[in-house]
């Protein structure tokens, strides 16, 4: 079930708020609404997802009371939940790779990935490791903790909230008008982001890159990047701030996931503003411990490459993800190396557009099926396609298009930025006069969905 849905918005969603607002059973209704909502797209994983927080649960109480042997409960607990993540998303591509490799002939798996198992899984190891830590104190409360793991508004998609972040609001939660009206608010930002930006770019975007590469001008190939781009942006952050606003209504506060990524000065400023939640949990939970910076350069660019080898897998099993995740490690060493110093000495405007185009290059990798269409895209992108009259891009892009892109680029480079915490502190709390700009918000984003607008969302296949 996505939240710019029909389904969502205007069935699921008030009955769910009317019994967790009239109940007092938070969690148990919380909990309940949350499988509900996963059942909705994924009936055969609701066990898995349980079974996850059983297994987190249990490793967590015995890491927690057994600190002889807790070092030992926290490697059996990672392992596991490592090894269920590498079944359903990675043994079909290791097959096929040890097939291409060897070639044996022998049947290659086809396994179902379940919704969102990329981002319960690290939720999980999350926890343990902080447990292990003395960071959190372990959840004695399995109603509580399975809530935690089932939490709908970032079970799927993220962001990747650590149950530190919100172990007090676990026990008690506070919702007052104004934290619900910042809630709806940040919502319909998030809508409007995913809706009215993302979905209008996404089939010009679609049929760009899906096109015959052979066909495609140079100006054309870049305005379907460029069009990806911001769709990936927009659809991403936007169902963050979906997720970031639906939290605030329910009492939670999520951390920040994006903040005007597209406007870094560098690789290494990009990642501090692209899905934080994720990029600062491979720096607490593979970086540092392997090291970090502290034992000399090339081991700080091992560590670096390692992390974003692992970066680009944790986004797919194929090898354009895994192409993707080096370009970007590959940067930041180069950056590591000195480049940073040549970045700072350039005009803002200069450094931006740099790190810009680095980023939409590696979207090339991200984008593709396949190598071998990424290098075609490549191609068209350098200007020497075959026929490169034979896909004029004005068969893709009208007045419309144009606009989201137009508006699309304002947001992403414009110091005003939409992250939810300086919204929240610029436009929300205490201010209802901007509630009928937002109510509006939804309304034009829902009739735009009742017409049967394009309604991809990028990040179910991670």
């Amino acid at each position: 079930m996505l939240f710019s849905s029909i389904v969502f918005l205007f069935f699921f969603l008030p009955v769910f708020l009317a019994l967790y607002y009239l109940l007092p059973w938070k969690n148990a209704i919380l909990l309940l609404g949350s499988l509900v909502f996963y059942a909705w797209g994924e009936p055969g994983f609701v066990l898995l997802l349980m079974l996850s927080a059983l297994l987190n649960y249990g490793a967590g109480m015995a890491i927690a009371r057994d600190r002889d042997r807790a070092r030992a409960w926290l490697a059996a607990g990672v392992t596991v939940n490592l090894a269920l993540l590498a079944w359903f998303k990675y043994a079909g591509f290791l097959a096929q790779a040890v097939r291409t490799a060897t070639a044996a002939d022998f049947p290659v798996p086809h396994i179902t990935l379940p919704l969102g198992i990329s981002f319960f899984t690290f939720q999980g190891i999350s926890y343990l490791v902080d447990v292990y830590r003395g960071e959190v104190t372990a959840q004695s409360s399995f109603l509580r903790f399975a809530t935690y793991k089932a939490l709908f508004p970032q079970l799927i998609a993220g962001p990747i909230v650590r149950y530190r972040q919100i172990a007090g609001e676990m026990g008690k939660r506070t919702i007052t008008n104004e934290r619900m009206l910042a809630g709806f608010q940040i919502f319909a930002l998030g809508l409007a982001q995913k809706v009215l930006i993302a979905n209008t770019l996404a089939l010009p975007a679609d049929r760009l890159f899906d096109a015959v590469h052979a066909d495609l001008s140079a100006p054309t190939a870049w305005l379907g990047l460029l069009c990806y781009t911001l769709q990936i942006y927009y659809d991403f952050c936007g169902y963050s701030n979906m997720a970031i606003g639906l939290a605030h209504m329910l009492g939670f506060s999520f951390p920040p996931n994006f903040d005007r990524p597209y406007s870094a000065r560098s690789m290494t400023e990009f990642w501090q503003r692209w899905h934080i939640s994720l990029s600062t949990w491979f720096r607490d939970y593979l970086y540092i411990p392997l090291g970090g910076n502290r034992r000399g350069p090339l081991r700080t660019y091992i560590n670096l490459g390692l992390v974003f080898l692992l970066c680009g897998l944790w986004h797919g099993a194929a090898w354009t993800f895994v192409i993707w995740g080096c370009w970007h490690g590959a940067w930041l060493i180069v950056e590591r190396m000195g480049l940073h110093r040549g970045l700072d000495r350039l005009p803002r405007v200069l450094a931006q557009a740099w790190t810009l185009v680095l980023v939409m290059l590696g979207w090339v990798w991200f984008r593709a099926p396949d190598a071998d269409s990424a290098l075609t895209y490549f191609t068209a992108l350098a200007g020497a396609s075959a026929n490169p009259l034979g896909h004029p891009w004005q068969a893709e892009i009208a007045s419309l298009e144009l606009t989201a892109i137009a508006i699309g680029l304002m947001g992403a480079l414009l110091p005003t930025g939409h992250a939810p915490g300086g919204f929240v502190r610029r436009y929300s709390l205490g201010r209802w006069r901007y509630l009928p700009l937002a109510a509006a918000s939804v309304a034009l984003c829902a009739c735009a969905l009742a017409s049967g607008t394009y309604n991809p969302f990028l990040y179910f296949r991670f």
